[in-house]
């Protein structure tokens, strides 16, 4: 432990279990003396282990909430700045769904009213988090926003379907209104592109046990592990990251840059 967020106060969105990258943020960020607000929609919650997560982290609030609800995130930021006696230093955004992939539709035939409740749920939410944090001032000078994204949105990776596009926007969103409230209030919002990390979400998607085994062959340091991912969020919401803003920031090893690997050279050629 390093303190690195000692003093700091933030909200965790999107914990749903032990094998959650949210949920390791969580237990990083309190290990690093950090306070914190745990939430997830209700449903989640009530199929989730949070309460148990919430008991690690020094009885930390569970305060449901909706990210397409408006006046849920609303209650949201009042309680828990009234928990915490003042404004927040950091959010991570750790949110994501596909109707059309968990209804088995192929990318060519979409159900556009599945494809707006995804967009809306997986990206737009993050613009809905930061406008109701705007309009309550709820952030405080040089807070810092993580959103946890993957290299489909710049990538086709077919089985990913729709929420390509959707990690895509989100990217958009976190550079667009990166730059508003840094100009606002020095506050830092990123994107993280995580390897492929076997959560209750990714084990989802499609020949995904398959992808993780080539992704690892493709990486030069192996994939990045969900507590790898969550100790560089902890970074990222420290003072040592404070000027870094408006990046899509990949965490995998290696993945994004590399053409081929010798070890999937040699396995082509088997």
């Amino acid at each position: 432990m390093y303190n690195l967020l000692k003093g700091k106060k933030g909200i965790i969105f999107g914990a749903l279990n032990e094998q959650s990258i949210a949920w390791k943020t969580a237990q990083a960020c309190y290990h690093e003396g950090a306070e914190l607000v745990l939430t997830n929609a209700p449903i989640a919650l009530r199929m989730g282990e949070i309460n148990k997560l919430s008991a690690e982290c020094g009885n930390a609030p569970v305060i449901p909430a909706d990210v397409v609800n408006m006046d849920d995130l609303k209650k949201l930021f009042e309680e828990s700045m009234k928990h915490f006696g003042g404004g927040i230093d950091f959010i991570l955004h750790s949110i994501g769904m596909s109707l059309n992939v968990r209804k088995g539709k192929a990318y060519t035939e979409i159900d556009y009213n599945f494809n707006q409740k995804t967009l809306d749920i997986s990206a737009m939410s993050l613009h809905r988090v930061l406008r109701t944090a705007w309009d309550l001032d709820a952030l405080n000078e040089g807070a810092s926003v993580v959103a946890l994204t993957y290299i489909a949105a710049q990538r086709v990776f077919p089985d990913y379907n729709e929420m390509a596009d959707a990690k895509a926007l989100l990217e958009s969103v976190t550079r667009s209104f990166g730059y508003y409230y840094g100009m606002k209030k020095k506050v830092r919002i990123n994107t993280v592109s995580q390897s492929p990390t076997k959560t209750t979400a990714g084990s989802g998607v499609k020949g995904f046990d398959g992808f993780m085994a080539y992704a690892e062959k493709m990486s030069p340091l192996g994939n990045a592990s969900a507590e790898d991912c969550a100790n560089y969020c902890t970074l990222l919401f420290s003072d040592y990251a404070k000027m870094v803003t408006m990046q899509n920031l990949f965490h995998d090893g290696g993945f994004s840059f590399t053409g081929v690997t010798q070890q999937v050279i040699e396995q082509m050629g088997k």
